[in-house]
């Protein structure tokens, strides 16, 4: 932390030392608690770290979770999963769903009262894949448009494959049928920039574009009108070009609070109303059941093996692991009141949920005669095993949790609990805390991106885990219409045959918790981490 950060941080021991009024004074949060703010509406929101980078083009992290108050989408999916039209009213795919074409509103607007036009997206996604954007997850997006490779190879700035046909018509040739690219579309992976103010003479993104001394136009419902990230602050105010309702919050502030106990105490005492994310084992009893409810989203936390490297490239090593844990018990001590749900398989919140899936069991006499009949013979001959990815006190209890039940069943007691590892390499750590989900609603999608060959669990978090039946499942499942029963037949078959493979220890469900306080109303979020209608969110 810099400097100006310990000065300006809340921290936890300011707040409970001097008083939260002592020591940010009027300055800050005095001014929030006034009538005048009360009435005009204005959220404040505690966010969990010092977020330097507030690009909508990056594709991840903290400040995604409130891109939907300043950055339209084209399409959007509502809390209930059902596909809702944007800046983009309609869709229509050729016959064999290899060509796209969409049709813009014709009174979508930036905040500068500029028209957007089918140019704005075609340049906005092309920006998104250019290499120097660091936009971490445009492959889920447009992967398959013709040209895509080029872009984000860095050989060329266009895609020859998205044609702005007039200004209220855009068409995507894709390199294969894709009969699921118009739900790929609706997500704030790709907001609508303005191009013409976030892209350079050579095609490359403007450092801070969306700064408001650089002219910041959005096209949301919402324009950022302060921004100060050495003090980790920022303010919103309603764009009155906006071409959707009227937004009812008068303003909406951003401010920087890193530690969640902190954060907490600010929360309990209304000098904040929402949090961008606050994972504790003690929300419940500390803000109540509303703060953190919410619908569950296509997103599971799991523990992942490291199969390719030793201990766990031994498959009974990998029972041995899993059997030998609770798994009831360990969410009861990671969430003892929820708001999270005990997680069994990898499919959740999508159509395609195997409901004969078979859980892993909880045998730890077994788990030991597993790890007696490995090639280790039995703890003692096991490597140091490293557990990567253990940060919030979830996270923290949970893996305790399941520390104790190696030591207890196992015998195993050399484990190293780490947040995060420096210079990572896959063959360093053994086990990998990380979430896998979707974002659209679809089986397929949601396997294929994580544990086919290459995806971002089977590849990054599992060093290479592969399977050619699994692939061939899931391709074959991939060129299915969404209506046909067995898209959704051969995901299952897929997830099973990973099953067999035990590859990873369930943890839960992810509930897209509203982390607001019960005077918040309509906070409703959608599979993709989106304020689902900001202008309709007030309080009460």
């Amino acid at each position: 932390m810099s400097k100006d950060h310990e000065i300006t941080a809340l921290n936890r021991r300011a707040v409970l030392k001097g008083g939260l009024g002592l020591f940010v004074g009027a300055s800050v949060l005095g001014m929030l608690n006034s009538p005048a703010f009360a009435q005009e509406q204005v959220l404040k929101i505690a966010n969990g770290g010092f977020d330097m980078d507030w690009s909508p083009l990056r594709g991840g992290g903290r400040v995604l979770r409130w891109q939907s108050f300043w950055w339209a989408t084209p399409m959007y999916f509502d809390s209930e999963g059902a596909l809702q039209p944007y800046v983009v009213t309609s869709w229509e795919p050729s016959a064999d769903m290899s060509v796209w074409t969409f049709k813009l509103d014709p009174n979508a607007k930036f905040s500068d009262g500029s028209k957007i036009t089918a140019a704005d997206l075609k340049g906005s996604w092309e920006l998104a894949a250019m290499p120097s954007s660091r936009h971490v997850r445009i492959n889920q997006v447009l992967f398959g448009v013709q040209g895509y490779d080029e872009v984000v190879g860095g050989t060329a700035k266009e895609m020859p494959g998205i044609v702005a046909q007039d200004e209220e018509t855009l068409v995507v040739a894709l390199k294969a049928p894709d009969p699921i690219f118009f739900m790929r579309i609706a997500n704030e992976l790709v907001p609508v920039v303005k191009p013409s103010e976030a892209r350079d003479e050579n095609g490359e993104e403007v450092q801070e574009w969306y700064a408001p001394d650089m002219g910041g136009v959005s096209s949301g419902p919402f324009k950022l009108v302060e921004m100060n990230l050495d003090d980790g602050f920022l303010a919103f105010e309603p764009n009155e070009n906006f071409f959707g309702p009227a937004p009812k919050l008068t303003r909406v502030e951003i401010r920087s609070v890193e530690d969640p106990v902190t954060a907490t105490t600010l929360l309990q005492k209304g000098e904040f109303q929402a949090h961008t994310e606050l994972v504790t084992s003690t929300v419940i009893d500390d803000l109540g059941p509303e703060f953190s409810s919410g619908p569950s989203i296509p997103t599971g936390q799991h523990f992942w093996f490291n199969v390719n490297s030793e201990p766990f490239n031994d498959v009974n090593v990998r029972k041995a692991f899993i059997m030998a844990v609770d798994r009831a018990a360990m969410m009861q001590a990671s969430f003892p009141k929820g708001p999270h749900k005990q997680a069994d398989q990898l499919l959740v919140a999508v159509p395609g949920v195997d409901p004969a899936f078979e859980p892993y069991p909880y045998d730890p006499a077994q788990a030991k005669e597993l790890l007696a009949a490995s090639s280790y013979g039995g703890a003692e001959r096991l490597p140091r095993i490293v557990m990567v990815g253990i940060g919030s006190p979830a996270q923290k209890a949970a893996a305790q949790f399941m520390v104790e039940q190696w030591r207890q069943n196992l015998g195993v007691s050399a484990v190293e609990l780490l947040e995060r590892q420096d210079n990572f390499a896959p063959a360093d750590v053994h086990i990998f805390r990380d979430d896998i989900g979707t974002r659209v609603p679809d089986a397929t999608a949601f396997l294929a991106g994580g544990i086919r060959t290459g995806g971002g669990i089977a590849a990054g978090k599992m060093n290479g885990y592969s399977n050619p039946e699994v692939d061939r499942l899931l391709d074959e499942a991939t060129a299915l219409p969404v209506a046909d029963p067995e898209r959704d037949g051969k995901a299952r078959q897929a997830q099973k045959l990973f099953r067999d493979d035990y590859g990873y220890i369930p943890w839960y469900y992810e509930t897209m918790s509203r982390w607001a306080l019960p005077n918040v109303t309509n906070m409703d979020k959608n599979l993709d981490w989106q304020v689902v209608h900001p202008w309709d969110v007030t309080i009460g």
